[in-house]
């Protein structure tokens, strides 16, 4: 077989294929790749939505609502026992973490009680503000939100005057989680129409959907 010369145009030639050949490879592992990626994505999700909710007999994904609190989409699993809701887990974000993105899945009893949550996602500082996963279910002093209402609990950082200790050294860190759970606390308010005491205002208030309607994509 003939060599081909070095020459601008050849090279430009072998470098095209070389391309075409790598994205036909990469195209190919994304399809192997993407079906099992989502299925283990949504696996987690309905794990996390088990660990946080109280215990439930229906579908709380078929249920879903979008409630849209302070801009941001917050989606609203339902979790009925024998037709009656008691409670729902709530997937909440904020973009206001120390590395940008904090997203909980924060469970709820009928009342809005804080019964658990899990960090789905996070980059905040090893040893600082991913301490947060375990920070806010530690009973020392005033750290823990579990078992507390954010209708009668103030979830701000004590040093903004609320009633959650924040993370010692990381307290955007802690601003963001408790401003996760706060907008994760009125969303499930609003689309369980509970009516409670704005611990933030002090203000007797009914919980009103912003926006709402069936997540598809969750």
């Amino acid at each position: 077989m003939k060599k081909l010369q070095s020459t601008l145009p050849n090279m430009l030639l072998s470098l095209g294929v070389i391309t075409v050949g790598a994205g036909a490879v990469l195209g190919g592992m994304y399809k192997v790749t993407e079906e099992p990626i989502a299925r283990q994505a949504r696996e987690a999700q309905l794990e996390a939505i088990r660990e946080v909710a109280p215990p439930f007999d229906n579908n709380p994904e078929a249920e879903a609502d979008t409630i849209i609190i302070s801009d941001k989409s917050c989606v609203v699993y339902p979790a009925r026992m024998k037709g009656h809701l008691v409670g729902a887990a709530v997937k909440a974000y904020t973009m206001e973490g120390f590395a940008g993105e904090v997203t909980v899945m924060a469970g709820f009893t009928a009342d809005g009680t804080v019964k658990d949550y899990r960090v789905l996602r996070q980059a905040e500082t090893p040893g600082l503000g991913t301490k947060m996963e375990t920070w806010f279910r530690d009973p020392a002093a005033a750290r823990s939100v579990i078992g507390k209402n954010p209708a009668v609990t103030n979830f701000t950082v004590s040093k903004d005057g609320g009633d959650i200790d924040g993370i010692t050294a990381a307290t955007i860190s802690s601003r963001a989680f408790l401003s996760v759970m706060r907008d994760a606390y009125d969303a499930y308010a609003a689309t369980a129409d509970l009516k409670t005491i704005d611990a933030r205002s002090g203000a007797s208030k009914q919980k009103e959907p912003a926006h709402s309607g069936k997540d598809q994509a969750q």
